[in-house]
């Protein structure tokens, strides 16, 4: 069904005629009867009992009138809803964002995107980046915190490239070289993040390209716990230079990881076929803005 003849139909019944019908909708009488006369083709009966000048709704015009308000206000405000979306006065914004490193990285963004945009609502998913690379692909999230590589079906922005240190007590045998390779620590214990974190799979797939299989004494989620363990003595854990340097402890030493391959590169990644709405791509534009598009 055709909005415009409807529209013409209704106002025909608002204003009690055609003549003054048209002036509303700034038309000819013929062009306002026409409009009409189609409205009854398409649905295939009577809407007006037209007697002299006057006409009145026959049982089916009644429904017509009553169902077409109805149909014309929703109309009405899907178009103002898209306007408001399209002006970024409403609408959402699905964002994936890694426990490791957000709030240094994209705390800063959240907020000048919420200053900017303070009628969009940001729904935030926080996983390990493996978990996260599996709801971007499933279309549940806009954007993902990603480390690299990326699958060749998303597309990403480089966020921040830091080198990894491996965290171990001031009291281990090594604690004092300014840098150090995983098969040096083959023997000591780790303390692993969980398998749904990028940096689990990483460091695993570093030791054994390096020729063995760590011992692992924990798996854990939780930055803080993991470093309480390495202050306990429990085993070697590892993290970003850059979170690593803000959980400064006196008995644990940050020392350098000297290992091909191994380094967190977080990037903003999104679907390289995906549909961005308005609130998405104005994210995308922020990141670009403010990271660059490497």
């Amino acid at each position: 069904m055709q909005f415009r003849p409807l529209r013409a139909f209704i106002e025909v019944v608002r204003q009690g005629g055609f003549s003054r019908a048209a002036r509303t909708v700034f038309a000819t009488q013929s062009t306002v009867s026409k409009a009409v006369k189609q409205l009854e083709e398409e649905i295939g009966a009577p809407l007006l009992d037209r007697i002299g000048h006057r006409a009145r709704l026959t049982p089916i015009g009644e429904v017509v009138y009553r169902r077409g308000l109805k149909l014309l206000a929703d109309r009405d405000d899907l178009l103002a809803e898209i306007e408001e979306m399209r002006g970024l006065k409403r609408g959402a914004l699905r964002l994936g964002l890694p426990p490791i490193g957000s709030s240094t990285l994209f705390a800063p963004l959240f907020a000048i995107y919420r200053q900017r945009y303070p009628g969009i609502d940001v729904r935030l998913v926080e996983q390990g980046s493996d978990q996260l690379e599996e709801s971007l692909r499933a279309g549940e999230i806009d954007f993902a915190g990603l480390l690299l590589p990326v699958a060749a079906d998303f597309e990403r922005t480089l966020v921040r490239l830091e080198p990894m240190v491996a965290l171990i007590s001031q009291d281990h045998p090594l604690a004092l070289r300014p840098s150090i390779t995983l098969r040096e620590l083959k023997d000591t214990p780790f303390i692993m993040f969980e398998s749904g974190f990028s940096l689990h799979r990483i460091i695993l797939d570093a030791c054994r390209r390096a020729g063995f299989e760590p011992t692992i004494v924990t798996f854990s989620s939780q930055i803080d716990f993991m470093i309480e363990l390495v202050d306990a003595g429990m085993g070697v854990a590892f993290l970003p230079r850059m979170i690593a340097a803000q959980r400064s402890r006196p008995a644990v030493s940050h020392v350098l990881l000297d290992e091909p391959g191994v380094e967190w590169s977080m990037s903003m990644a999104w679907r390289r076929s995906g549909y961005l709405s308005d609130a998405a791509q104005a994210w995308r534009n922020l990141v670009v803005e403010k990271f660059g598009g490497a």
